[in-house]
């Protein structure tokens, strides 16, 4: 049986709120982007790498650096509220329109700049290997426990889960005795194309998780996020993908 196509799909729109151009944001020399591309490109198993946004300078950037921009995001689909289906949908409808079908996608956020070419050969080599799932999703262990979380109203709270036993609350435990509990990180999402076309969701019912190590799944959204990511490359604690190209010359920031 021939091994299923697969596109890399780059999110970047340009207008984040809580960090401006987050997307473009220079780390050791490059735009962060640049470090997504070159892992999707030197994994090998993408058909195209393509890049999504609404801006022509982040498209000229990606381009640069070895990605397809084939169009634009249309604006009404590029805001602060706009879920993921949307541009997915119209992005694989718009290739499947020029004759370009693929049986899968891939989701690599520009914010996650320690993800290899391995993570993302590992990730797709476990996603073939496993029969009747719909996608698969990247985790890692949480570090904040919800078990210990707490919702508020007005001068009373009440756990986030309320499933603990009654003779010993979760969040009157320690957090070794607690059940393992995972959260999803912007490293990547695989998932058949189908889900798109035939349910009109990007992950389907049938999830597989994906463990991340150590900082594949680290996301760079903040400003605390971008010095912690600047220290650990210069402490060598975290290593980014190799970029071929000199760094982009020229980037207009908002």
């Amino acid at each position: 049986m021939p091994t299923p196509s697969i596109i890399g799909l780059i999110p970047a729109r340009a207008g984040s709120k809580r960090l401006p151009d987050k997307n473009i944001r220079p780390l050791a020399g490059h735009p962060v982007i640049a470090y997504s591309i070159a892992a999707a490109l030197q994994s090998g198993i993408f058909a195209a790498v393509m890049v999504s946004t609404d801006s022509e300078q982040y498209a000229a950037i990606a381009r640069y650096y070895g990605a397809e921009v084939p169009f634009l995001r249309p604006l009404q689909i590029a805001g602060d509220l706009s879920p993921d289906i949307e541009w997915i949908e119209y992005t694989l409808n718009r290739l499947r329109d020029e004759g370009r079908d693929y049986d899968c996608f891939s989701i690599l956020r520009p914010t996650s700049p320690f993800r290899q070419a391995e993570t993302i050969q590992r990730a797709w080599q476990a996603f073939l290997a496993e029969e009747g799932v719909d996608s698969l999703r990247a985790v890692e262990k949480c570090k904040q426990h919800p078990g210990k979380m707490w919702v508020v109203r007005g001068h009373r709270m009440m756990p986030l889960l309320p499933l603990s036993p009654p003779e010993q609350p979760w969040h009157s435990s320690q957090y070794q005795s607690l059940p393992e509990v995972y959260v999803q990180n912007a490293s990547l999402e695989i998932a058949w194309s189908r889900v798109i076309f035939e349910e009109r969701t990007i992950a389907g019912n049938v999830l597989m998780p994906f463990f991340t190590q150590e900082y594949e799944g680290f996301d760079v959204n903040q400003p605390y996020d971008w010095r912690l990511a600047e220290e650990l490359v210069a402490s060598g604690q975290a290593t980014l993908p190799i970029v071929p190209q000199v760094p982009y010359p020229e980037i207009t920031f908002h």
